[in-house]
Order: C-alpha cells, then structure tokens, then sequence
C-alpha cells in the first residue's frame, strides 16, 4: 500500500464529515504538495495492452471529474492507474452550477453531481499540460463545450486544436446530464455534424491523435444503434460507456433526490447492460471503455467479459480509497490465471451477449 493510500486511511473519517466538494478540493491541494507519494506497482504483463497507438501498463483508468484541471495526474498515475483522464475542459473557464452540487450517498456508495463544467479553461489546462512534457504516463483530456456558447460543436473543435498538441487522447463529452441540451449532441444527426467538425481539426495535427466519445446510459435501443452506425467506420478510436445517470434506482440516501447525474454502485447494471448491448450491436468493431460503478476486481472484471478493453473509475475512490487500484490489478491477473488465459485481450467481451440481456 502506498504511502497516500496509509495517508488516506487515517484522514478519510475527517474527509467524509466535511462538505463534498470541499473535501474534494482539500484533497487536490494535499496531492499537490505531495506528487510523487507512492511505490511503483509490480508490473503485470498480462494487463499490458496496444491499442490506438498507446501502450497502457494496465487498463485501469481514473475517470474523469477527479482532476479537473490537470493538477496532480502524476499523482494519481503514482498510485497504479494505467491512464489518467483530466477534465472536463471549455474552451473558456467556467464557474458551473451554484453550490451545493456534489453529494455523498454513503448507504449506497453512490456519488450525485450537479456540477456544470466547473473549470479553469483550456488556456489555464494547457499551461499545465505543457510542464509535464516528456513525462512517461497516459493523461488524455476530456472536453466539453461552454454552457453559454453559441456553437458548442466549435467548442469541441476548439477544445481539440487545444489539447491536440498536449494530450495522449481526446474525450469528447457529449453526454454530461448537467449542461442544459448538451446530451442532444448523441442524437444522429447532430452527432454526425459534430464527428465531421472534431475530426477536421484532429487531421489538421502534426500527429495522429487518438479519440473517443462518452455517452450516456439512459439510450434506447434505437439511439444506441444510431451511434454505432456513427462511430464504426473510424470516426472515433473508441466509445467509453458511460457518463453518469439521471434514471434513479432505489436509494437508501436521504440526498436520493437530488438533482443531478448518479455514479458509483447503483450505476453499475445500467451502464455494463448498455456497454455489452453496445458491443454487440457494432458486432465488436469499435473498441470500448467500461466505466459506471466499478468498485472491485469483480466489477472490473465483469465490464471486460461484457465488452470494454479499458476500464476507468472515480466515486469508489472516495469511499474506498486509492488502496483499491492495486486491489482491482490484483484481482484482474488472478482472473485471467483462474480463466487460462494470457492476456486481457482474451476475455474481451466473453459474457457480452449475456449481459446485453440482463
């Protein structure tokens, strides 16, 4: 266990009595003055994986909403993640929603947001960005458009010509539930403008620069059919599955009625249900990333039988604590020795037609 994992363990008592997001931004400053608190992970061979240009040393993502201003993504790449996701980023800074938008459901280990894009802007992000220049370690941004904007699909366009140059990926983040009309972009024909737009910047880079789309859980059939058609001819290097829900399933949590996007726990049938039912619509062609209540080797695991090559978390963290990413690589090697298999590869979308059915 890393010295930030012991750390947290003794302070998470003190965290949890505070304010959500206070703590959360208690948090941000402790990592920043301690950015390389942790022991290297034992390197796992089995959990290595080559996809879209990238070598990721395992498949464990921190998702974004954690670090969204790309202040301490050496930290957390410290603690084991394979990859690191800031953001999400506007072109300009953005405020967010008024406070309080954040809100811990401990008796479900759920987590509720209202936030709003809240974020410095791309200009500040990119200035971040730019001091970890050739430092090892995957940090993708995930962008997003400026709730007052005129034309959110420039923003997007805006938001790659930014981070082009300084990102490992892209996400483009068209299915947060707490930017007015933003979800309206996974509709056919808005998203096919918006992919056309995104892309035209992207092969304006010096390089090729992966990239992927988030959407949301709460798509019908339909619509879901209606992104793969979108998506599976190289639009996109992968679709991450999913954002947060706005469909509420029973909760124990006096802020059960908050308004806002669900994650943790209670998201985890919905968004692995979609994700298998996404695999199997685009017959496995488009590469997918599992992320909607992961919150141990067991759930990690069945995201990877369901269809996702890479996973990527955030509320377990603040209940269990950074202790859990060597918890999950552990369990995910010992999976793939229980099942005789070599690579993680192998078990990539095994149970999806299974899932897809739950």
């Amino acid at each position: 266990m890393s010295i930030l994992a012991r750390g947290f363990k003794l302070v998470r008592p003190v965290l949890h009595a505070m304010e959500a997001e206070k703590a959360h931004l208690l948090t941000i400053k402790a990592l920043q003055s301690a950015p390389r608190l942790g022991s290297p992970m034992p390197r796992r061979d089995s959990l290595t994986q080559k996809l879209f240009g990238l070598t990721f040393s395992n498949p464990l993502g921190l998702a974004p909403g954690f670090d969204k201003n790309a202040e301490v993504p050496d930290a957390m790449l410290a603690q084991g993640f394979g990859f690191v996701e800031v953001g999400t980023v506007t072109p300009r800074p953005q405020g967010g929603n008024p406070k309080p938008r954040l809100f811990r459901l401990r008796e479900d280990e759920a987590v509720i947001n209202r936030m709003g894009f809240n974020n410095e802007g791309a200009a500040a992000v990119a200035r971040r960005l730019d001091t970890r220049r050739g430092k090892a370690g995957i940090v993708g941004v995930n962008i997003g458009a400026n709730k007052d904007s005129e034309d959110r699909i420039a923003d997007y366009a805006e938001g790659v010509r930014w981070f082009g140059p300084r990102a490992s990926y892209l996400t483009v983040n068209i299915s947060s539930p707490n930017t007015p009309g933003l979800r309206g972009l996974q509709s056919r024909e808005e998203l096919l403008r918006l992919l056309e737009q995104v892309n035209a910047a992207r092969h304006k880079l010096p390089r090729r620069l992966p990239m992927f789309l988030k959407i949301a859980p709460d798509l019908t059939e339909q619509e879901l059919a209606d992104i793969v058609a979108c998506t599976s001819k190289g639009e996109v290097d992968a679709v991450i599955i999913s954002n947060t829900t706005l469909a509420r399933p029973t909760l124990k949590s006096r802020h059960a009625g908050e308004q806002g996007g669900l994650s943790g726990k209670p998201l985890f049938h919905l968004s692995t249900r979609q994700l298998a039912r996404f695999h199997q619509l685009s017959g496995g062609r488009v590469p997918l990333i599992g992320a909607g209540g992961i919150s141990d080797a067991d759930t990690a695991w069945a995201k990877i039988e369901a269809g996702a090559s890479l996973i990527q978390l955030y509320s377990a963290l603040v209940y269990q604590g950074p202790e859990l990413v060597e918890g999950i690589l552990a369990g995910l090697a010992a999976k793939l020795r229980e099942h005789h298999l070599i690579n993680l590869g192998e078990a990539v979308g095994l149970k999806s037609a299974e899932w897809a059915q739950g």
